[in-house]
């Protein structure tokens, strides 16, 4: 079942109407889940940020042993043929992707051959700015580069993130906000997330257990450039329930802002709005 609708799909080099299949029963992908994804936004007749996602699906790929057939350059080149097909003011997911098609030793390392690729586009609305979210823990944490790919954007890397998101609804909570292995803040269930105390800002320093956002460097370069201190640090869970303002930085929306965590209020503040209209400040400047 898609996210979204009015769904375009490039494979096999070629544009398709709709969700298409792209997979056999026999890749690699399929049943040892070799699979590597990335999305970007179309929003506004802008797609911000959209070359370094395209070339992080690349090294995404490489992480996994994967062999990426096709160029940040001309995945580009592809995208806005696509984006090309829909009105200028439609919201679009854009998710470029790659699996394992050949098997190599022992059929678990994937093979030499290049990896099966398709880019997907799917219309999905932004939130409306004043949509907020509440936040609670889970048992369950990110795992560390000696055991998991932490440094690939990989689909096998999900589940675990599925299951924070299921305890958090069971316990009436929409995210989860979760530790590393030592029990430090590292990020949401979907997302990067942002604190602010006394009008300066607070991220969890990016320590290899999750994936530093291209977003999340997006809104530190743009909150800095604006005069505000921004720090990367090492953050428990009290440091957070003693924050002025939380809010979540991902591709998907950009910025959300955090309205609880555990009993623990916050406002929807001024520094919070002001991350995101630096953003979107940038995305139409066209830099």
């Amino acid at each position: 079942m898609a996210t979204g609708t009015n769904i375009r799909t490039y494979f096999n080099g070629t544009w398709h109407d709709g969700d298409v299949m792209v997979m056999r029963a026999a890749d690699h992908g399929s049943w040892l889940g070799t699979t590597v994804f990335d999305g970007a936004r179309f929003v506004d007749g802008v797609a911000p940020d959209l070359e370094a996602h395209l070339a992080r699906v690349n090294r995404s790929a490489e992480a996994l042993m994967l062999h990426p057939s096709v160029s940040t350059e001309e995945m580009l080149a592809i995208a806005w043929e696509g984006l090309a097909l829909y009105p200028a003011d439609t919201p679009v997911y854009i998710r470029p992707m790659y699996w394992g098609i050949e098997s190599g030793h022992m059929g678990i390392q994937p093979g030499d051959g290049d990896a099966g690729f398709a880019l997907c586009l799917e219309e999905i609305p932004m939130a409306p700015p004043e949509a907020t979210v509440r936040l609670t823990t889970t048992r369950f944490c990110r795992p560390v580069i000696e055991s998991s790919v932490c440094n690939a954007k990989a689909g096998c890397l999900y589940p675990n993130n599925a299951r924070m998101l299921a305890e958090a609804r069971a316990k009436g909570f929409d995210n989860a906000l979760v530790a590393d292995a030592l029990g430090n803040v590292a990020e949401t269930a979907s997302a990067n997330v942002f604190m602010v105390k006394d009008g300066e800002v607070f991220t969890p320093v990016a320590n290899g257990t999750f994936l530093s956002g291209i977003t999340r460097a997006r809104h530190i370069a743009n909150l800095r450039a604006d005069g505000v201190k921004v720090h990367e640090s090492v953050l428990s869970f009290d440091d957070f329930r003693t924050a002025d303002e939380v809010f979540l930085s991902g591709n998907l929306m950009k910025v959300t802002p955090v309205a609880e965590f555990d009993g623990t209020h916050y406002q929807h503040g001024p520094v919070t709005r002001r991350a995101r209209e630096l953003y979107w400040d940038w995305a139409q400047s066209g830099k």
